[in-house]
């Protein structure tokens, strides 16, 4: 079993910056990463993910504005939040993605951290 930690949220201004981290216990490799959010009457939604082989994807909205990067010896995931604005106040939690079995039947296990309050100010 895997269990994520993530820390870093907070009430900022806009504007301003956060980095929120997530880090897996134990020393099962994940393979891939993701950040969601989620807004009060919302779903959620994906924000960034990172593949094993560091291969990034964002949202359109975090596009030039956040940054997610991966450390592997730490088992951690990182998301650089810059210019925040109001509309980015939302929980965000760290997803962790582990590839098991053969690569004709893999199979993909999941894991959620309990997530972070992010709350912007205008």
């Amino acid at each position: 079993q895997v269990q994520l930690v993530e820390s870093g949220g907070g009430l900022v201004q806009a504007g301003g910056s956060l980095r929120l981290s997530c880090a897996a216990s134990g020393r099962r490799r994940i393979d891939d990463w993701g950040w969601y959010r989620q807004a009060p009457g919302k779903d959620r939604e994906l924000v960034a993910s990172i593949t094993s082989d560091g291969v990034t994807n964002y949202a359109n909205f975090a596009w030039g504005r956040f940054t997610i990067s991966r450390d592997n010896a730490r088992n951690t995931v990182y998301l650089q939040m810059d210019n925040l604005q109001p509309e980015d106040t939302a929980v965000y939690y760290c997803n962790a993605g582990r590839l098991v079995g053969p690569v004709e039947r893999v199979e993909r296990y999941e894991y959620w951290g309990q997530g972070t309050q992010v709350t912007v100010s205008s």
